[in-house]
């Protein structure tokens, strides 16, 4: 097993306007399990190709353990790469495609046999040994590309988008195993997807991507809990964290002729305009009186154990959709208004002008 850096490692592309990885600088412990998540277009899958060696650095250096593997071919990097497409021999059995690079880098049959067996049973593969991937469900599928991935006994797991060919059902407990399976078997896995979710219930740590810069990296509660800037705000959290834009003022932050009251680093710190997060557990449903926000009410989204309610407020800053977790069964109708208000300790504020974080 081995720790993974990024030192200040970027990728331009000839004729683009600028790198589509920017001075990454990242410390990949030895056995983590470490998602990179962002929107389209951000880098990640760019920076899972750099440490695979499928993709030049153009600047900067990568490193697997001690050793400087910036220039080193793929297969000499010692890794193992899982692609969303699966990328099955259609012709060859399952055991025949796990076992396959062991072939080719000259492992002996019995060895491979072993080493194959030993994946199938992890994987729950052992009675699909003898098919051909035709005959094999997307998410067998997927798990035959784990277990090609697991019989090589790499360094490190490269893995792209795995789940992204699944459908949600299969993703939430595929993505489950794959967790299980990496703490079991201990090897350092770098995992690229798209999904804030996916990312939240995976990783040891997430790294958040934008336009090619890192923007935070640190475990999912306190990306959750303490985003650095009004990007990871707004992306982390589903759904998404409630932006309304105010105004400083008398250690307060108004939004239209609403106060919200904050915390005292961040009253200490505001001027001028800023934004104001709130995540929708975090609203309380109020009386008219109270003086809480004003949200009419356009779906109420029953899931069971709470509800989620979609509305719109006229106040001036609001968001066009405000969303507000609230108890099963509360007999919310459409149409309907209601008010809610926070306390000092949920409210996020955020510098609109740089994006930085002024709250504790």
């Amino acid at each position: 097993m081995a720790s993974v850096t990024y030192d200040g490692a970027t990728r331009h592309y000839p004729g683009a306007d600028g790198p589509a990885v920017d001075h990454l600088d990242l410390e990949i412990h030895d056995g983590e399990f470490l998602v990179l998540v962002g929107p389209s277009g951000c880098g990640k899958s760019t920076s899972l190709r750099m440490l695979a060696g499928l993709e030049e650095v153009s600047e900067g250096a990568i490193r697997i353990g001690d050793r400087d593997v910036t220039d080193l071919p793929p297969k000499d990097r010692d890794i193992a790469m899982v692609f969303q497409n699966y990328a099955l021999y259609p012709h060859m059995s399952v055991a025949e495609n796990m076992g396959f690079a062991l072939k080719m880098g000259g492992v002996g049959k019995d060895d491979r046999i072993a080493r194959v067996r030993e994946a199938a049973k992890l994987l729950d593969l052992e009675d699909y040994l003898d098919r051909k991937p035709k005959a094999l469900s997307g998410g067998q599928r997927q798990r035959v590309a784990m277990g090609r991935a697991i019989v090589r006994q790499p360094q490190v797991f490269c893995m792209d988008e795995p789940l992204s060919n699944l459908d949600a059902k299969l993703r939430v407990s595929t993505r489950t195993q794959i967790a299980a399976l990496q703490q079991r078997l201990g090897i350092t896995t770098v995992y690229v997807t798209h999904d804030q979710v996916e990312a939240m219930t995976m990783g040891d740590r997430v790294a958040v991507l934008k336009d090619g810069l890192l923007q935070q990296v640190d475990t999912p509660l306190a990306l959750y809990d303490r985003p650095e800037n009004l990007f990871v705000a707004g992306f982390i959290g589903s759904p998404a964290m409630n932006l309304l834009d105010a105004k400083a003022g008398d250690g307060n932050a108004s939004i239209g002729g609403y106060s919200v009251a904050v915390d005292r680093d961040a009253a200490a710190q505001m001027s001028g305009a800023v934004t104001v997060g709130v995540r929708p557990e975090n609203w309380r449903l109020v009386g008219p009186e109270d003086g809480g926000l004003p949200v009419t009410v356009t779906v109420v989204e029953e899931l069971g154990a709470d509800a989620f309610v979609y509305g719109t407020c006229d106040v001036e800053g609001a968001p066009g959709t405000v969303v507000v977790r609230t108890a099963a069964r509360g007999g919310l109708a459409k149409g309907e208004v209601i008010h809610v208000t926070t306390d000092p300790e949920h409210v996020h504020v955020f510098d609109t002008e740089t994006g930085r974080r002024l709250s504790a």
